[in-house]
Order: C-alpha cells, then sequence, then structure tokens
C-alpha cells in the first residue's frame, strides 16, 4: 500500500513539474540534436543560406521513452528565395512550425512563425553576404487537466479518478505572440569551401505565457544564440562539415558542436546532383553524445540520430535519451527569370 501511495505521489509531483514549468517559472525553448536541418530554429538569418532556391524540411524526435511518457516534437519548414535589383542582392521568404507534447497530461506547444530574411552582398568575388531577418508569429500551449491527478482524489492510498477535486483552473491554454531577429555573415571561399558565423536574439517581446490568469509575471525571457558553420573540401569525392551552436536563456547554457564526413557515392557530370553519405556526431555539453548518419539522394535527404544520455538522467534513462529523423529537399526553379541567373549566393551544403 505505502509502494503504491509513493507510486502515484510521484505521478502527481512530474504532472505539476510540468505543468509549473512553464507558470510559475522562465520557460525554456526545446531543441533537436539534428539542429543544422531547422536553421531557422537556430537563427532566423539562416534562412536561404544553402544552395538552390528552395528548401522544405521536417523532422520529428522522441525522447525519455525509457523514463516517462515520452517527450515527442516535429517540426516542418520552408523557404525560397528571390533575386533583388541587379547588385546581387537576394531576398528569403519562408515559415517555420513545431509542435510539442510532453508527458502524462500532454502538454502542448504549437507555433507557426513566418520569417523574411534579407542578403545583402558585400563582395561579388567572394559571394559574401550580410543576411538580416525578422521572424514572428502566433503560439499556442494548452494541456489536458483531465489526465491529472490530485492528492484530494486519493482515498486510503489508492488513487481514484472518480473521486472529485478541488483543484481548478480558470484556463487550460495560453495564445501569445512571439517575435525574433537574427543577423548573419556567410561567404563562400573559392568553390566548395563555405564559411558563416552569425547571432540571433529569440522572444524578443517577453511574452506572457502563464496558465493563470492573475500571473503576470511569468514570461517566455530573451533567448540569445551564437551560430557558425564550415564546410571544408577533403577531395573532389568528400567533404567535412563542422557546426556549432550556444545559446544562453534565463540563466541556462547549451552548447553543441561536431560534425560531419561526407563522401559521394555517385556523381553525374551533366549535373549538380550526386548521392552522397554523411557520418559523425555531435556533443551536447554534459548532456548527450549524438551518433548520426545522413544520405543525400539526388534532391532528397534523409538522416538518423541518437542521443546516447550523458547527464545526470543517466542512472534512470540507463543511458539512452531518444531518436531523431529528418527529411529534406532542396531545388533549383526553373520559372526564374532572367534576373535570376546572376543570384550568387552562398554555397552552403545543408
Amino acid at each position: 500500500m505505502t509502494h503504491l501511495f509513493l507510486k502515484y505521489i510521484k505521478k502527481i509531483l512530474l504532472n505539476f513539474l510540468l505543468i509549473f514549468s512553464i507558470t510559475n517559472v522562465f520557460a525554456q525553448d526545446f531543441t533537436f540534436s539534428q539542429f543544422y536541418e531547422k536553421p531557422l530554429l537556430r537563427n532566423p538569418a539562416l534562412a536561404g543560406v544553402f544552395s538552390g532556391d528552395i528548401r522544405v524540411t521536417g523532422i520529428y524526435r522522441n525522447q525519455w521513452q525509457s523514463v516517462t511518457v515520452p517527450y515527442k516534437t516535429s517540426a516542418a519548414s520552408a523557404e525560397v528565395k528571390f533575386p533583388i535589383g541587379k547588385a546581387n542582392d537576394y531576398l528569403t521568404v519562408g515559415f517555420q512550425m513545431t509542435n510539442d507534447a510532453a508527458g502524462d497530461i500532454n502538454l502542448k506547444r504549437t507555433q507557426l512563425l513566418p520569417v523574411v530574411n534579407f542578403h545583402k552582398s558585400l563582395n561579388e568575388d567572394y559571394d559574401s553576404y550580410l543576411s538580416l531577418a525578422f521572424s514572428g508569429g502566433l503560439v499556442s500551449s494548452q494541456f489536458d487537466p483531465g489526465k491529472l491527478q490530485m492528492n484530494d482524489q486519493f482515498v486510503n492510498g489508492a488513487f481514484n479518478p472518480n473521486n472529485p477535486t478541488m483543484q481548478t483552473f480558470s484556463r487550460t491554454s495560453v495564445n501569445y505572440w512571439d517575435l525574433s531577429v537574427g543577423l548573419v555573415y556567410s561567404m563562400s571561399i573559392g568553390e566548395d569551401a563555405n564559411f558563416y558565423v552569425g547571432g540571433s536574439l529569440f522572444h524578443l517581446n517577453k511574452p506572457k505565457v502563464a496558465f493563470y490568469s492573475n500571473n503576470e509575471t511569468t514570461v517566455l525571457k530573451n533567448k540569445f544564440t551564437i551560430n557558425t558553420g564550415l564546410t571544408l573540401p577533403t577531395s573532389y569525392y568528400n567533404r567535412l562539415v563542422l557546426f556549432a551552436d550556444y545559446y544562453t536563456q534565463a540563466g541556462n547554457r547549451q552548447f553543441l558542436l561536431g560534425g560531419l564526413f561526407g563522401f559521394d557515392i555517385m556523381q553525374f557530370y551533366d549535373s549538380d546532383d550526386k548521392v552522397t553519405m554523411y557520418l559523425g556526431g555531435f556533443y551536447r555539453w554534459n548532456d548527450a553524445i549524438i551518433p548520426i548518419v545522413k544520405l543525400d539522394f539526388y534532391k532528397l535527404s534523409v538522416g538518423l540520430s541518437y542521443d546516447v544520455n550523458m547527464s545526470q538522467l543517466k542512472t534512470a534513462s540507463q543511458w539512452r535519451g531518444g531518436f531523431e529523423l529528418s527529411a529534406s529537399y532542396k531545388a533549383k526553379l526553373n520559372i526564374r527569370g532572367a534576373g535570376a541567373e546572376k543570384m550568387r549566393c552562398v554555397k552552403f551544403t545543408f
């Protein structure tokens, strides 16, 4: 009886932790291990920093299934580039949509964030650009109160969902606007080497995210990011792609770094299409080691990663974190006019 009571007390605490994590403390953003596949979540100014005219990306993450009800996060994005004027400047428009569901009470957050990014040409000889972007849109968050287990629903140490509870909520959903800004410098070095570095500020307007209507102090704090990426050819058929991101938000910090080694399995002389395999991994500081495999098949890319948990939760999780699956499509648009042929944007691999 005591063991059963402690079990349900633990579930109550976990449920309230999920709620109070975004109502009584500063809320935090989620993250992806294949973060390079979601550039708009890293920095809105990374929209359009890729080879081609259009990119569509989707990703799915399933985490902590070995510990509790899994946290499931999915995202989709699209970007399209357009030339502007005669100075090799161009504009990227796109959107980022995410959905996050966590825990027993199905705590959800859905985002729909359009982005506009202007790329100013600085040096035509090196395809050097300075990109300034703005992103903003609507975010909705909600939970299912029917799945909560309250302490006054326990009778003689046993939980009964039919027992009435005195706990009430004035609302179980909250909607707010979220704004972000980013700046990136990017350049191509020679034919195949590319580099970028940038910074961004998320939650510019510090939106209020509390479920309690009388709580006016709970806000989504500013998040600062620094992003960098480098592509280096090691031969005509091979290349090394490196990434690093640093985040800080409400006193919390996260650092991710690593890289992928790519080798061409097939190349075609009459087009830019190729089949390339990438193998590598990343390290999320004090949290996880992440092996990754990725396949570029003509215009389609598919990636798979798994988090090997290294945090203080590794004993409970038995070193298991979560897996991610990503897919993206990149292409050039044939409907462009003659002005599009002059556009020389940075040709970063990813």
